[in-house]
């Protein structure tokens, strides 16, 4: 048997002692490593914003599917019916995956020019057969195209749907590469909604920066209210204390006791635009719009309106629809001037 000397002895221990405390180190570093690489632990949400893709179920949905859940994203997904009927898997691995599911028509024809009883049709298929797949009613409607009117708004309405268009268009649709839908998704702001598609690749692979972006500002996704067409918390809970409101692009100065109306213009094609005026301060509103002409309103909704002698000058009043209306506007020769909101006033 060999003889072990005292100090070696101590050597040992304090070895021991060294190695123990090192390991506790590594081991409490990995803890705190692990938590601050957890996406949730880390967001502070200071607003939330939603985050939709349109037109699907498609052959890519498990695709996108994947990436949503690798940046522990949830986002609302307008599906087409016809899709959904023919896809019935990927609609039910959407709900699997915490997405929220909307109704984007069954055929993602141009309805505005369907009669109501069409509509009806129209709608109600689509919310039977996501309903079907899914075992979820839609509460949420998107128009294809952004083209809506009154009589429409009023059938999804009778079918339990909010409306809900746009703020932020990110232009997939249009070809837009990667960086170009990052930079369109960081115009994002609290409460605000953005249009993005189901089965295409550069969307994909925006997501990871778009996610980054918003972080970076404190915004988190959410699902989009019900009630309101605005994002909120997924468990459908206010913005918390803190979040920003979206930078208008034409809002009329709030005197004491009058309202405040603010307008947007969330999406652009080639030959018209919507606007869409929120109004703050009180439920019975009168807001004057002019037009530049030769510029001309062609569809209106979620308010009534009536015009001056020019053609060009409309005042809108509530309809019973909220405090949001909207309208689409023919470029007709002149695409570059938009909307000015004139006054607003209560009563």
């Amino acid at each position: 048997m060999s003889t072990v000397s005292a100090g070696t002895l101590v050597r040992s221990r304090r070895l021991r002692a060294v190695l123990s405390i090192l390991a506790t180190a590594v081991a409490t570093c990995g803890v705190v490593v692990v938590a601050t690489a957890t996406p949730s632990s880390a967001a502070t949400c200071n607003g939330y914003v939603g985050l939709t893709f349109d037109d699907g179920p498609t052959g890519s949905t498990s695709a996108l599917l994947n990436v949503l859940r690798a940046n522990g994203v949830r986002a609302t997904m307008f599906n087409i019916g016809q899709n959904v009927q023919n896809n019935r898997s990927a609609a039910q691995a959407q709900v699997a995956a915490g997405m929220w599911v909307g109704n984007h028509s069954w055929s993602h024809a141009h309805m505005t020019s369907m009669s109501q009883s069409q509509m009806q049709s129209d709608l109600s298929q689509t919310s039977s057969a996501i309903q079907s797949a899914t075992g979820s009613q839609p509460q949420l409607f998107r128009p294809p195209y952004g083209e809506t009117n009154s009589t429409l708004q009023s059938v999804a309405s009778s079918l339990g749907m909010r409306q809900v268009i746009w703020d932020v268009d990110s232009q997939d649709w249009n070809g837009a590469s990667v960086s170009q839908i990052v930079s369109n998704a960081s115009r994002l702001q609290a409460g605000q909604v953005i249009l993005m598609h189901d089965g295409i690749q550069n969307t994909r692979d925006a997501i990871g920066q778009i996610v980054a972006n918003l972080t970076s500002r404190n915004l988190c996704p959410g699902m989009i209210s019900p009630s309101t067409g605005r994002a909120v918390a997924p468990d459908g809970a206010t913005p918390p204390p803190g979040s920003t409101t979206p930078p208008p692009s034409s809002t009329t100065p709030p005197p004491s006791g009058s309202c405040t109306a603010t307008a947007t213009t969330p999406n652009v094609w080639g030959d018209r635009y919507n606007t869409s005026v929120t109004v703050s301060g009180t439920s019975t509103w009168t807001v004057v719009v002019a037009l530049t002409a030769p510029q001309k309103v062609s569809t209106i909704w979620n308010g009534s309106a009536t015009w001056d002698s020019s053609g060009y000058v409309m005042t809108v009043r509530p309809n019973g629809s909220g405090n949001t209306f909207g309208f689409t506007t023919m470029f007709n020769g002149n695409s570059s001037a938009r909307p000015q909101i004139r006054s607003c006033t209560t009563g």
